[in-house]
């Protein structure tokens, strides 16, 4: 399931890479430098939630439940907080970030590099929590549920990127939007879903 899971991500990425070239060289070299942004910054998030599924994991062989619901609100907590510092930092400090990759008389890549930052960096919360969730559900014995998310976050992505890019007043802007929206659909799946099977995933 986890190579089914990176395989959905891939065909995902592949997508929206295809339609942000449609839109020229400007926007192609804007969100090449900044989804390496991206990448670096959620990336001890990214880290925290196979921590965190080790930690589930651990305490579920042991039946110690109290201890996952306890480990669940800690770690829900610390992502979200560390989450939303960075997100401060993306957004305070684009233009320089993008300066790092591009060079400085590239003004209109910079611009849109720090548009797409400023717009999807915003939400580095919900991307935290979705990889909480991930790791849950394969600590869980619920691989099925992660791969679910996947889709729907990745699905929702490329549907809303060709959808709201193809209306003239978005444009560009509506690939960026459809990131962060994209998360949000899958953190509230999983959430939604832990609620309601919560006394059987962890009596």
């Amino acid at each position: 399931l986890t190579c089914v899971q990176q395989s959905i991500m891939n065909f995902g990425i592949l997508a929206v890479q295809g339609l942000v070239n449609s839109f020229g060289t400007t926007v192609m070299a804007a969100f090449a430098a900044a989804v390496k942004i991206d990448a670096f910054a959620y990336l001890p998030v990214q880290d925290f939630g196979n921590a965190f599924s080790i930690f589930i994991a651990q305490n579920y062989g042991a039946r110690q439940n109290e201890r996952i619901r306890q480990g669940i609100r800690g770690a829900v907590l610390a992502s979200a907080g560390f989450s939303l510092l960075v997100s401060i930092l993306v957004f305070a400090f684009a233009r320089p970030l993008m300066g790092l990759f591009v060079d400085a008389g590239e003004t209109a890549v910079i611009a849109e590099g720090v548009r797409y930052l400023r717009i999807e960096g915003a939400f580095y919360p919900l991307i935290g929590m979705l990889f909480l969730l991930y790791g849950l559900y394969r600590a869980l014995g619920r691989p099925g549920m992660s791969v679910v998310l996947t889709v729907a976050s990745l699905g929702t992505r490329v549907a809303l990127a060709y959808a709201l890019s193809a209306i003239p007043a978005l444009g560009v802007v509506g690939i960026w939007w459809s990131v962060p929206i994209g998360w949000l659909l899958a953190d509230a799946l999983g959430v939604g879903y832990y609620l309601a099977r919560r006394k059987q995933l962890t009596p």
